[in-house]
């Protein structure tokens, strides 16, 4: 294992279930000399990304925070994608998730909880989940190539969260072909009982997927109008793709003129 690697695997260690690490717990953890966790923790505590709250022990830096605002403030992506956010919620009351995928996880990017809408406590802005089993998720490894989702199906598993869940490898990759034809996917109740959700993929200009947008809806009001929430979050979705597009195009004829 690189340095490098070494480093990722640390941050990846700290959680919001587990935010407090000492130095042998990374060692055992990670399965490396005490000393190279300690000098490691140490680096990392120097830079800002972690911060030594008493002896031995670490927790996340404050740097992190700031370079959080820097990627969400200057992300065209985040800031188109949020009006589109705010006029779906005043509109229809429901939560709505804008979420991309890293590292075989779904990460959300935004949330915003409706009028109307229960309160879905497990998905706030820079949580990762499982990505099989939500809207969301399949739609992202629908539009992610094939070894992608062979990797993230080898190093995450496919826990099952309800009786709903999708659990069968070849199940899931029926599923996320069938999410590819139709251009959204459905979350009926597979991560959490009586929640169910509809997402669609956004497009940036080169047309690769970089995120998915979906309204997350209690069961029995989102059956009363699945093909209507479905049509307004697949329109929403292709809005934002166009938007996306036109953004790059101005920023290509913006780098032209001032060259």
């Amino acid at each position: 294992m690189s340095s490098l690697e070494k480093v990722t695997a640390i941050l990846d260690l700290f959680s919001v279930e587990r935010p407090e690490w000492s130095v042998t717990e990374v060692s055992r953890a990670l399965g490396i000399a005490k000393s190279t966790a300690c000098g490691l923790l140490q680096s990392l505590d120097e830079m800002g990304f972690l911060q030594q709250v008493r002896r031995g022990k670490y927790r996340i830096g404050w740097r992190v925070a700031a370079l959080s605002r820097v990627l969400f403030d200057t992300s065209p992506l985040v800031q188109i994608a949020d009006r589109t956010i705010d006029q779906l919620v005043r509109q229809y009351g429901e939560t709505v998730h804008l979420a991309a995928l890293q590292r075989g996880r779904v990460v959300y990017l935004d949330k915003r909880e409706g009028t109307q809408a229960v309160r879905v406590a497990i998905t706030n802005v820079g949580t990762e989940l499982h990505a099989h089993s939500s809207g969301l998720g399949k739609v992202l490894l629908a539009n992610a190539p094939h070894h992608v989702v062979d990797r993230v199906i080898e190093r995450h598993g496919l826990p099952r969260f309800t009786d709903r869940t999708i659990t069968d490898p070849e199940r899931l990759r029926a599923e996320l072909d069938r999410v590819k034809a139709q251009g959204f996917a459905y979350d009926l109740g597979e991560t959490l009982e009586d929640l169910c959700c509809v997402a669609a993929p956004v497009f940036n200009h080169a047309g690769v997927c970089v995120a998915a947008l979906s309204f997350s809806v209690p069961a029995y009001r989102f059956r009363q109008a699945q093909a209507a929430y479905r049509n307004v979050i697949t329109d929403a979705a292709r809005r934002i793709s166009v938007e996306l597009l036109h953004e790059e195009e101005d920023s290509r004829w913006r780098r032209r003129k001032s060259a």
